[in-house]
């Protein structure tokens, strides 16, 4: 079995988030037990791929190539030339992630009867931190790149559009770039690394915000909530600013 390194970036996600709710367990003397703080995060983690794998299936998949082969959107092999192919599953939204979390977990919550505000500050002020890894894995796939730049820190990803060698923009935006183009039909640009971006602002500036500035001056039961979705909101919003739109959209 190949090493798939976005699921792999999932699972040190997870650890590291559970850490860091436990530690905030342990600050508040919170009377909660170890199996159902277990519970807690393994329903919030089925939630999250059964929403993150749907929305990637229906929503951003206008093909229709799933609604074709629905074994495909929970098989992790397809069937090529007579051969079982490991492909992983590959395709997840975050959106829908988010969405299937929150309901696992608000479901789990109201049953053992805990607070749903104060758990939910918990869990943003850790899997903050955990958000980085996931867009980490992006990188390393070479997956979620940004828009074609000169910038110095423009890197060139392998699996990004190539355009003809022989257009004038693209022959004055290699130049700027420093990129010998000389005998080439096609060329790949430099882009943003949008991914590290948002793997710095949207987990690790977030995450310090909420850890060591909101954290300790919390005013009332839901304040990190709303302070992580006005805070990725305000990330996500500048960086969409130099991400490539998914082909899908229709967006230059």
């Amino acid at each position: 079995l190949p090493l798939r390194w976005y699921g792999l970036m999932y699972l040190v996600a997870f650890f590291v988030a559970y850490l860091l709710v436990r530690v905030q367990v342990r600050e508040q003397k919170l009377q909660v037990s170890k199996d159902d703080l277990l519970n807690l995060f393994f329903w919030g983690i089925v939630g999250l791929l059964v929403g993150a794998r749907l929305f990637a299936v229906t929503i951003y998949d206008p093909s229709g190539y799933y609604l074709r082969n629905p074994l495909q959107i929970i098989l992790p092999v397809s069937l090529s030339g007579g051969k079982l192919e490991f492909t992983g599953l590959a395709g997840m939204s975050y959106h829908g992630g988010l969405l299937g979390a929150v309901v696992a977990m608000v479901i789990f919550l109201r049953v053992k009867k805990l607070s749903i505000p104060e758990w939910g500050d918990m869990i943003v002020t850790g899997s903050a931190l955990g958000y980085t890894f996931g867009r980490l894995g992006n990188f390393i796939n070479g997956e979620l790149y940004g828009r074609i730049t000169t910038a110095g820190w423009g890197m060139i990803f392998p699996l990004a559009e190539r355009f003809p060698a022989s257009e004038a923009w693209v022959q004055e935006t290699a130049a700027k770039a420093g990129l010998d183009i000389t005998g080439l039909s096609s060329v790949n640009l430099p882009r943003h690394p949008s991914q590290l971006y948002e793997a710095f602002f949207e987990g690790i500036v977030l995450w310090a915000l909420l850890w060591f500035g909101f954290r300790k001056r919390k005013a009332f039961a839901g304040q990190m909530l709303a302070a992580y979705v006005m805070g990725y909101g305000f990330f996500r919003f500048l960086i969409e600013f130099v991400r490539e739109p998914d082909v899908d959209i229709g967006f230059p």
